[in-house]
């Protein structure tokens, strides 16, 4: 008899089919919906053949008829079995043999499993200050995420990713090269090692009233995804994290808080967002007299708080802002020293606009047509006797950013883009951790332009991008950290004139660097 029930067939659509969920937990939650959903009308159906109907009723108190005795149009046959209706029984049997399918296909694990898989092959050319070059002329890379995801109920959820980036086969002089190679706010953004590490791991909460008010509300806490935030995931081709990109773009153990305020204002998208965060912890070792207690001899805790303010966001047209201080900053005591002291603060913020789509269903083209233009602002705080960005006052930095994304011009999916950006003297941004192997370019004391294409290959699993990006520095100590040292030390964040270089040290800074990148990235 031809089996006609078809929550079975939706549940064979979902799990051969469903494109159109964004990652694979995505595709768990959409089947174990729709487990539960069988197993629901299951027990429906069960109810219902116990409990008899009033037409069976009527019929159990008449007399039987012989079925040799009803016309011929209503006996059964062979011929009409395959159109006949399904007994309770079979109908049964199909929800269940669907429940165990979906079962398999989860294989009973709760924690549902993602993965992002890209291999990377770049060109990379630096004209030192003093006219050398230096190259790569195909420095190949492999970067693993691995993402786990489990909702436990509709408040509360955890989400971890696992990772490592490295070079292909062993790099020569990792091991004994540069000590900045593992600093936390990049362990799973430089090309270091196969050591798989954690790159996030949080829980998240969420509530659609806060404390009786009319307010939505999320709170999270652990190892937040703060690395290709708003802005720069557009051109790395991700889901935008939580900070803006052109200001923070590093790894972070923390918290945040985010109020939807669009329900009580009536204001389109308007949300608050507070975010804390601890970037460098001073405790002393296992095995010392008194176990992770403050070290004298050590740098102090390097703290961020910060505020995320969006007064409007329609889905097409969206202004954010964000504000943020962090204290204790470092920086390397003398040249070449791996001993790192505190030098200061740092106050930032950015303001930005982004229309996701131009116009008013003008054409397709500019409907799937992004621009965004971002301003950004820091001010250094030293410490007395402290010297930062080469200056013991405060110092003012900018940067501007203007970004246009358009759907390609070959394949239906694929995204082409341009970006352009600018920081000045004083210019200092957070973002050690931005996918950009030559220096993040949103660092830039200087010039920036990037061009990429992103296309599609096989559906949303596997995509190929081609980038280049070119910086022209202004200023040296755009990728350095916050101290103020004499021209030639590593890592300081002093600005000195490229033009300007006495001869001995320009060939120790980069006046233009460019990076040409090949990509195959794989995902499901």
């Amino acid at each position: 008899m031809k089996k006609t029930l078809l929550v079975s067939l939706a549940a064979a659509t979902l799990l051969m089919n469903n494109a159109s969920a964004a990652t694979m937990y995505d595709r768990f939650e959409a089947m174990e919906k729709e487990m539960n959903k069988l197993k629901a009308e299951i027990a429906d159906l069960k109810a219902k053949e116990k409990t008899p109907t009033k037409a069976s009723m009527k019929k159990d108190n008449s007399d039987e008829e012989d079925d040799e005795d009803k016309p011929v149009a209503s006996r059964s046959s062979d011929d009409d079995e395959e159109d006949a209706e399904p007994t309770v029984e079979e109908k049964i049997s199909d929800m269940q043999d669907s429940i165990d399918n979906l079962n398999k296909r989860t294989g009973g694990n709760h924690l549902k499993f993602n993965v992002d898989f890209r291999t990377t092959v770049e060109n990379m050319q630096y004209k030192m200050a003093d006219g050398s070059t230096n190259s790569s002329d195909a420095f190949m890379t492999n970067r693993l995420w691995l993402g786990m995801n489990w909702a436990a109920n509709d408040n509360i959820s955890f989400t971890g990713q696992l990772a490592y980036n490295k070079a292909y086969g062993a790099r020569s002089g990792a091991s004994t090269g540069n000590s900045f190679e593992t600093f936390d706010w990049i362990t799973n953004e430089n090309a270091y090692d196969d050591t798989l590490r954690v790159r996030s791991a949080y829980f998240f909460y969420k509530n659609g009233t806060f404390l009786g008010t009319n307010i939505p509300w999320t709170f999270s806490l652990g190892r937040r995804p703060s690395t290709n935030g708003h802005l720069v995931n557009l051109r790395d081709d991700d889901p935008a994290a939580s900070p803006m990109g052109h200001t923070i773009n590093v790894e972070f153990d923390g918290l945040s808080s985010k109020f939807s305020l669009e329900k009580v204002t009536g204001v389109n998208g308007m949300y608050v967002k507070f975010c804390a965060g601890r970037g460098g912890t001073n405790a002393q070792p296992k095995f010392s007299a008194a176990p992770y207690s403050k070290d004298a001899n050590s740098i102090n805790d390097i703290d961020l708080a910060g505020l995320i303010f969006v007064p409007y966001d329609n889905g097409q047209y969206k202004f954010g802002t964000q504000f943020y201080y962090a204290n204790n900053l470092i920086d390397v005591v003398t040249p070449a020293s791996t001993t790192f002291e505190n030098v200061g603060g740092l106050y930032s913020g950015t303001v930005n606009f982004v229309a996701n789509g131009i116009g008013d269903e003008w054409s397709d083209f500019l409907d799937s047509t992004i621009f965004f233009i971002s301003g950004a602002w820091s001010q250094t705080n030293p410490y007395d006797g402290k010297s930062m960005l080469g200056s013991t006052s405060s110092e003012a930095g900018y940067s501007g950013w203007v970004g246009l994304q358009i759907p390609s011009l070959i394949s239906e999916n694929g995204k082409w883009g341009i970006e352009y950006n600018y920081g000045s003297k004083y210019w200092r941004s957070i973002t050690y951790a931005e996918d950009t192997n030559i220096g993040s370019k949103l660092a830039t004391r200087g010039n920036a332009y990037e061009a990429y294409f992103t296309e599609p290959l096989i559906d949303n699993i596997l995509s190929l991008q081609i980038r280049y990006t070119y910086i022209d520095y202004e200023y040296t100590g755009s990728n350095g950290f916050f101290g103020g040292n004499a021209a030639g030390t590593t890592g300081s964040g002093t600005p000195f004139k490229i033009s300007e270089l006495p001869s001995n040290v320009a060939s120790n800074y980069v006046d233009k660097a460019q990076d040409i990148r090949l990509y195959l990235r794989y995902r499901y």
